[in-house]
């Protein structure tokens, strides 16, 4: 097994629960890790036998344009188009941070990460 990874993708969307977050937006980061045999990828420099970065990031962009109320349900959504392009996935970790989250403090972001299939058993 191997992992393939995009960490630090930054978006400015507008999910979240609160009216303020659906008007003005914030700043996300998000980091993908898929892990998935890229064996043959490895052996033989063929793209089509492991997970292409840029389908990675297309699948995190299409998402972060629709607004959600919970980065755990956005993080849900990503996986399974992730599984859909790579259904012989053998672990997806999604992690989305939320810069300086509406929460009447000062804190750097709020992080929920989810887990296949560890979270869904």
């Amino acid at each position: 097994m191997g992992k393939v990874s995009l960490e630090g993708i930054e978006f400015h969307a507008y999910h979240g629960v609160f009216s303020e977050e659906k008007k003005l937006g914030n700043r996300f980061t998000v980091d993908l890790h898929v892990e998935t045999d890229f064996r043959q990828a490895m052996l033989h420099d063929d793209l089509k036998k492991t997970v292409d970065y840029y389908k990675l990031y297309q699948i995190a962009k299409a998402h972060m344009q629709v607004p959600v109320k919970l980065l755990e349900h956005l993080a849900h959504l990503m996986i399974q188009d992730i599984l859909k392009v790579y259904p012989d996935t053998a672990h997806i970790c999604v992690v989305i941070k939320k810069h300086n989250p509406a929460i009447g403090g000062v804190v750097n972001y709020s992080v929920v990460e989810v887990n296949y299939p560890q979270d869904y058993s």
